[in-house]
Formats: structure tokens, sequence, C-alpha cells
């Protein structure tokens, strides 16, 4: 999946990359929100999990090729590295809790639609994003490790205010998802980092921030 997004977007700048009024470098930094979740798979035998993903600082940066005055195609990349506190149950006995040490990797393919008044020093933006969604969890009581690939998903849009002709900073709103398949869910994979539990859950992650944007011809 990671190997075709790369692909994608690089046959994508490469056909446009004759046309493109500006390429710009985008940096980012936002503040991600928490957010829960939870399974029951086995009602009968109370089988469970549910946590949250706790906020924090998400960061990375992008590669822009801005096509013309109103579109642009971003090849993305943002990190989070955060924790996990998950309450769960597999088999009979009490209930288990472990703080799962987490990595979440966004790699995402962005086409923007901008909108700008004549004269004007901000841009406005929205975007869609599509790519893939790179989860590591650790269990920091026995150092198992699991990860898991999805597809992911997401929208953002914001402002651009251009203080000078090659940078600018940029103010945005943006929320991702990973989805499981067309039905969606993230695969949390406990199993493997020592929680013993196989489920799916859907997970939504709104972030405000923003960063500098470079034009870099």
């Amino acid at each position: 999946m990671k190997k075709l997004i790369f692909f994608l977007a690089l046959m994508i700048f490469c056909s446009l990359e004759g046309f493109s009024q500006d390429v710009r470098l985008n940096a980012y930094a936002l503040y991600t929100f928490a957010d829960k979740f939870d399974s029951y798979w086995d009602v009968g035998n109370n089988y469970y999990y549910s946590g949250k993903i706790e906020d924090g600082l998400q960061w990375g940066g992008g590669l822009e090729y801005k096509v013309n005055e109103l579109l642009g195609v971003e090849l993305l990349y943002l990190r989070q590295d955060t924790n996990s506190p998950t309450w769960y149950r597999r088999v009979a006995g009490p209930d288990q809790f472990t703080n799962f040490d987490l990595g979440i990797n966004y790699i995402m393919v962005a086409p923007t639609r901008y909108f700008r008044a004549t004269g004007s020093p901000i841009e406005g933006f929205g975007s869609l994003m599509v790519g893939v969604m790179v989860a590591s969890l650790t269990n920091p009581d026995n150092n198992r490790e699991d990860t898991a690939t999805k597809l992911g998903v997401g929208v953002k849009g914001g402002m651009i205010y251009w203080g000078a002709e090659k940078v600018g900073i940029k103010l945005q709103a943006q929320l991702l998802s990973a989805v499981q398949s067309m039905g969606g869910g993230f695969y949390f994979g406990t199993g493997g980092a020592g929680a013993g539990v196989n489920s799916y859950s859907s997970i939504y992650q709104f972030s405000l921030g923003g960063g500098l944007v470079l034009k870099l011809n």
C-alpha cells in the first residue's frame, strides 16, 4: 500500500512538474485532540477493550506542486508519538490495564483547492487526503511490539498569510481517520503487543495548528 501511494504520487508530480507555477515546501505542527475507542465482541463472556489515544503534538512536512492558481497536489508525512491507556478483557478473570506506547504515521496525497482575492495576502484552501496510516504499538510491560498499516483518509482547510513573497504562515484544521477496508475501522493490534485482543475500532483524529510555507522556485 505504501509503495503504491508513493508510486502514484511520483507519477502525478512528474507529469505536473512542467505545468506548475511554483513548488512549495510545507512544515506542520498541530495539536491533536484525544480520541476514544472501544469494542465489545463477545457479550456473553464480556470480552472487550476500551481506551483512548491521548492528545499531543503532530508534526511533519509536505512537498507540493501548484498546478495553477487554484489547484495544488501535495505529498505529506505526519507523525505523532503518544500513549494509549487501555482497559481490556479476553479470558476469564479481572479486567486488565496497559498504557501502550503508540506512534502514528500518516503518508498522504492531498489535492488542494485554493481561493484568493486579487491583491490579498490571504489565501484560503480546502483539501482531501488519501494514503496510509502506519501505527506502531508497544507494550511497556513486556516490550512486545505490533504494527498495523491501514488506509488513511482525511480533510483539511484553512488559510495562508503571505507576509513575504516566498514565505507564508499557514493556519489549518484537519480531520484524519484510519479505515478498515470499506467498512470503516482501525485494527488496534493489541494482540501482538500482549493484550490478546483482536478486534476493530474506528479512530478519528482532529487537529488544529499550522506551520510555514516556503516557495522553492
